[in-house]
């Protein structure tokens, strides 16, 4: 199934930061910088997150990402697909909704809840079977469509290519160490979340599986062990239509960046190689900027700069930044905003995630 590639055109006089824009017209900056945003939320109902209720009605938020914490104990489906209700009505526009449902250990929807049994990617490929891989995809697309969740941060197209990995195949993530096999079973799932108008997210670029280190603890550098085998699953499903949205890894590499900055941070990498070798035209993702490789290193302020300026799209934060009262949706809003006030994210760039951005949107 091929993913139609949209553009939108856009011309007109700059905004200033909080400038108002009439309906029709360009909008302000602050709802550019909102639709490059994805935050958590607390609890199971929107009215227990005023921050993000707050910003989502004024149009100066683009999604939100459900962990297990959100999904409720009793009457889990019907819960969450209030909440999903909740989150789409309360904004002018359309809102990414995601999860991480990769299946098996990777599951926040879980059978303890009432939910369907998934497995893992390793037992896919290990199996085999295009008919089974096909059965858990539409099993896990029609329960997310069920509940109103339209970005879902899976497939896993990582190699297996590290058995020791403690993130990656330690889980079960990967289908394979083949690359040619991660590209057959990856491309069924994304054909098929495509086909119910679910965002599927590839993840985790350029390649987390060869890895020795777990990135949500701090650094883990691949310069030694990585190889541009664990590209081919991305350019293969680029070229066939299956790579609509790609999340960044937080993994270093020498041989790829030579200033040695995480793959989310690397221009290099993001539009050095992503984009331009391998000619990949849709979303790219963050994965979540507060995960210790990350936030550890660089700040908020220059993790926001430096992920923009690199290529990112969609910068996801899970939680509340620690050691601050301030909800991360304004903190996050309000240090974007400086950046592009001070002239070091351009309003030029903002534009070119927001047309990828409602592109994405308008075929969801």
């Amino acid at each position: 199934m091929l993913f139609p590639t949209f553009c939108f055109a856009y011309c007109g006089n700059k905004l200033q930061p909080d400038e108002k824009s009439p309906v029709d017209e360009k909008p302000s900056i602050s709802k550019l910088i909102g639709q490059m945003i994805i935050v958590g939320v607390d609890g199971t109902q929107l009215n227990q997150n005023a921050s993000v209720k707050s910003y989502l009605e004024k149009g100066e938020l683009g999604g939100i990402i459900f962990y297990e914490k959100n999904i409720s104990k009793v009457a889990s489906a019907k819960t969450i697909t209030t909440f999903c209700q909740e989150i789409q009505k309360s904004s002018p526009n359309k809102i990414f909704i995601g999860i991480d449902q990769e299946g098996g250990t990777v599951n926040r929807l879980k059978t303890k809840y009432g939910f369907p049994k998934s497995v893992t990617a390793k037992y896919l490929g290990e199996l085999d079977n295009e008919d089974s891989t096909a059965f858990y995809a539409e099993t896990m697309s029609k329960t997310l469509v069920d509940l109103g969740i339209n970005v879902n941060f899976t497939p896993c197209v990582d190699l297996c290519s590290n058995p020791d990995n403690p993130i990656i195949a330690k889980y079960g993530r990967c289908f394979s160490d083949n690359p040619e096999m991660v590209t057959k079973h990856a491309s069924i799932f994304s054909t098929i979340l495509l086909k119910n108008k679910i965002l599927p997210v590839l993840k985790h670029f350029p390649g987390h599986g060869s890895s020795k280190g777990d990135t949500h603890l701090g650094m883990a550098d691949v310069t030694d062990v990585w190889t541009k085998n664990e590209l081919v699953p991305y350019q293969q499903m680029i070229n066939n239509g299956a790579a609509p949205a790609i999340m960044s890894a937080h993994i270093i590499n020498a041989n790829l960046d030579p200033d040695t900055l995480p793959s989310t941070l690397s221009k290099p990498i993001l539009t050095g190689m992503l984009r331009n070798d391998l000619g990949f035209k849709g979303l790219i993702f963050s994965d979540d900027m507060q995960m210790r490789a990350i936030s550890d290193h660089y700040g908020l302020e220059n993790a926001i700069l430096m992920a923009v300026n690199a290529g990112v799209d969609v910068l996801m934060f899970s939680g509340n930044i620690p050691g601050t009262e301030t909800p991360t949706i304004e903190r996050v809003q309000n240090t974007f905003k400086k950046l592009v006030t001070e002239g070091k994210i351009s309003e030029e760039r903002l534009l070119e995630s927001y047309t990828r951005i409602q592109a994405a949107k308008s075929n969801m």
